[in-house]
């Protein structure tokens, strides 16, 4: 079986976990948490990986949580790409997330949302041909929609890829 083509798809997703974050200061809120060693070790390569690829998001949409939006900044530097910030993202349900992409897919035809679980995995095994059950951090799934519309029926993964393919004792 070939692989699937991103250009194959006239609007391509992707799901952007963010990078690990710190708990080493309990005063901070959830909201306020920065990446550790680890995330800032994990988002320049994974962001790397995903250029390799070929993968040129038009927009970023990230959760304005600190976590999200430094994981958000080193892709967007990375793919170079438009970034913005969506107050809906941060602790957003499936109804939620849909909403921000269908209307960023009104105006952009790949987009990458950056956020958090449950979220992210739950909305991945609502609409991707493939579910996949947790979205690890830093882990990101393309899907890819073959119509236009904004329905976000079920679209195809195009890819999932995470930090321990590539550095699996790492961690």
């Amino acid at each position: 079986m070939a692989p699937i083509q991103q250009s194959d798809f006239m609007k391509r997703l992707y799901l952007l976990r963010h990078a690990k974050s710190s708990w080493k200061d309990f005063t901070l809120s959830d909201f306020d948490r920065p990446l550790n060693k680890r995330g800032k070790r994990d988002a320049p390569l994974m962001a790397q990986k995903l250029k390799e690829m070929g993968i040129r998001p038009d927009i970023i949409i990230s959760s304005p949580a600190k976590r999200a939006r430094k994981t958000a900044k080193i892709f967007a530097k990375t793919l170079h790409a438009a970034l913005e910030t969506e107050e809906k993202l941060y602790e957003a349900h499936t109804s939620d997330i849909k909403e921000v992409i269908q209307t960023a897919f009104e105006k952009y035809d790949a987009v990458m949302i950056v956020g958090h679980n449950p979220g992210l995995t739950m909305f991945n095994d609502e609409i991707s041909d493939i579910p996949i059950f947790n979205i690890p951090t830093t882990g990101v799934v393309g899907i890819g929609f073959q119509n236009d519309d904004t329905s976000l029926d079920k679209g195809s993964q195009l890819f999932f890829e995470y930090p321990r393919k590539y550095a699996p004792h790492a961690g």
